[in-house]
C-alpha cells in the first residue's frame, strides 16, 4: 500500500516538472525574422526631364484685341452684336444718339469758316500798313483752334456709331439700350481669337529657370488628367512680380491644339525646364519620409532590406530623381515600401496577376500557400476524428 502511494507521488511530482518545463518553453517569445512581401525594382541611369506645373488662363494676344468706348457722353440708341458673337472688320456694333455730336460738327465747321475769313482779313490789313503783325499771329492762331476742333468733332461724329476694327469674337459688352455712357468706361470689347496666349502663373524661384523658348505640354482645365490640347512654347517670361497674384506672368503660345481654344479658358501646363541624359531615377512610390528627407530599401541578394537615406532633387508625378545615396544598379522596393523595416527578409511579388497576394508568385493557383510550386495541389484540410478512433 505505501509502496503503491510512494510511486503515485513520484508520478505526480514528475508530471508537474515536465508541464512546468513545457510552459516556460511556450512562454520563450519567437525569434522569427519579418517577412514582407512587396514588388522591386532595378535602379537604372536614364534621361530625367525636369518639368514646372502651372495652371494658366486663355487670352488674346497683344495687338488682337480691341476695347471701344463713347468719344463723349452720350445716351445708347442701338446694340448691335452680343457676347460670343463673331463680327467682322467694320460691322457696327453700338449706336449713340446722333444729334448731340452733328451740332458740334456744325458748329465747329461754322467755327472753322470764320475764323478762316478773319485771318485772311487780317492778313490783308497787316500787308496794308493799318493793323500790326501781332494782329495776324493771333488771327493765325484762333484758325489753328477751330480746325483741331473741327477735326475732333469729325472724328467724334464718326464714332457715334462704334465699329469693330478687327475680325473677332465679341468677348464682352457693357452698353444698355437707353443707358448713358462715359468715354471712361469700356462699352464693347472684340478678340480675334485665331491668334491667342496663355498666361501662367509661376512663383519667382521657378520662373528663374523657365527660359524663351522652352517647351510645354498642355491640357484642358487644372489637372494633367484633363483633355490633351497639344504642345506649346514660352514666349516671353515676366520680369516683374505681379502685384495681385504675386507670381510672375509665363505667356506662351498653343502651336497646334488638338481644338480650338476659347478665351477665359483654365488650362493645365506642365513647361520642360531641363533635360539630364543621364540620372538616377526612381520611382516616387519608392520613397519613404524620414525627418526632413527620405529613404529607400536597398535589397541586397540575400533578399533582406536596408534602409539607405537618399538626397532627392527633381520630382515628376511618377520618378523622382536621385542627387546621392544611389550610383544605379541596386535593387530596391518600389511598392509597399511604407510597410518595409530595415533587416526584413522581403519576397518580391513582381508583376504578379490581379488576385495574387503578397508573396505570391506568379503562377500559382488560387489557394496556393506562399513557397508551393506552380501547379500543387491545395492540402486537404485536416478533419477532427471521433475521440477513441485509432490514427
Amino acid at each position: 500500500m505505501r509502496t503503491s502511494l510512494k510511486r503515485a507521488a513520484l508520478l505526480v511530482l514528475v508530471s508537474g516538472i515536465a508541464c512546468k518545463g513545457k510552459d516556460a518553453d511556450d512562454a520563450k517569445p519567437a525569434q522569427a525574422e519579418p517577412v514582407v512581401g512587396a514588388k522591386t525594382a532595378v535602379v537604372t541611369r536614364q534621361a530625367f526631364t525636369e518639368t514646372i506645373d502651372a495652371i494658366g488662363v486663355v487670352t488674346a494676344a497683344a495687338g488682337h484685341i480691341a476695347q471701344l468706348s463713347a468719344p463723349a457722353p452720350a445716351r445708347i440708341a442701338h446694340v448691335f452684336a452680343a457676347v460670343g458673337q463673331r463680327v467682322a472688320r467694320g460691322a457696327a456694333l453700338v449706336e449713340f444718339e446722333r444729334a448731340p455730336f452733328d451740332a458740334q460738327a456744325r458748329s465747329a465747321s461754322v467755327a472753322l469758316a470764320t475764323a478762316e475769313q478773319s485771318f485772311q482779313r487780317a492778313k490783308r490789313l497787316t500787308d496794308a500798313g493799318i493793323l500790326a503783325r501781332k494782329e495776324v499771329d493771333l488771327a493765325a492762331n484762333e484758325l489753328a483752334q477751330a480746325q483741331a476742333n473741327a477735326v475732333g468733332a469729325k472724328r467724334a461724329q464718326e464714332l457715334a456709331t462704334l465699329r469693330a476694327p478687327i475680325s473677332g469674337v465679341v468677348t464682352r459688352m457693357t452698353a444698355v439700350l437707353g443707358a448713358t455712357s462715359d468715354p471712361n468706361q469700356m462699352v464693347v470689347e472684340v478678340a480675334d481669337p485665331s491668334v491667342l496666349d496663355i498666361l501662367f502663373t509661376v512663383g519667382p524661384g521657378d520662373a528663374g529657370r523657365i527660359h524663351r523658348g522652352a517647351t510645354l505640354t498642355l491640357a484642358a482645365g487644372q489637372r494633367e488628367s484633363g483633355e490633351s490640347l497639344g504642345s506649346g512654347t514660352v514666349a516671353d517670361v515676366g520680369a516683374s512680380i505681379d502685384t495681385a497674384s504675386r507670381g510672375v506672368i509665363v505667356r506662351a503660345r498653343a502651336g497646334r491644339p488638338t481644338r480650338p481654344l476659347r478665351i477665359g479658358e483654365t488650362v493645365f501646363g506642365r513647361i520642360v525646364v531641363a533635360t539630364r541624359p543621364n540620372a538616377v531615377a526612381v520611382p516616387a512610390e519608392s520613397l519613404v519620409p524620414e525627418g526632413e528627407g527620405f529613404k529607400v530599401f536597398v535589397v541586397d541578394s540575400a533578399h533582406v532590406a536596408h534602409a539607405t537615406a537618399v538626397t532627392v532633387g527633381a520630382r515628376t508625378a511618377t520618378l523622382a530623381e536621385i542627387t546621392s545615396g544611389l550610383e544605379g544598379g541596386e535593387t530596391i522596393v518600389t511598392y509597399g515600401a511604407y510597410g518595409v523595416a530595415d533587416s526584413a527578409k522581403v519576397i518580391s511579388i513582381g508583376a504578379g496577376k490581379p488576385g495574387d497576394k503578397p508573396g505570391d508568385k506568379p503562377g500559382d493557383k488560387p489557394g496556393d500557400k506562399p513557397g508551393d510550386k506552380p501547379g500543387d495541389k491545395p492540402a486537404e484540410p485536416a478533419t477532427a476524428k471521433p475521440a477513441g478512433t485509432k490514427p
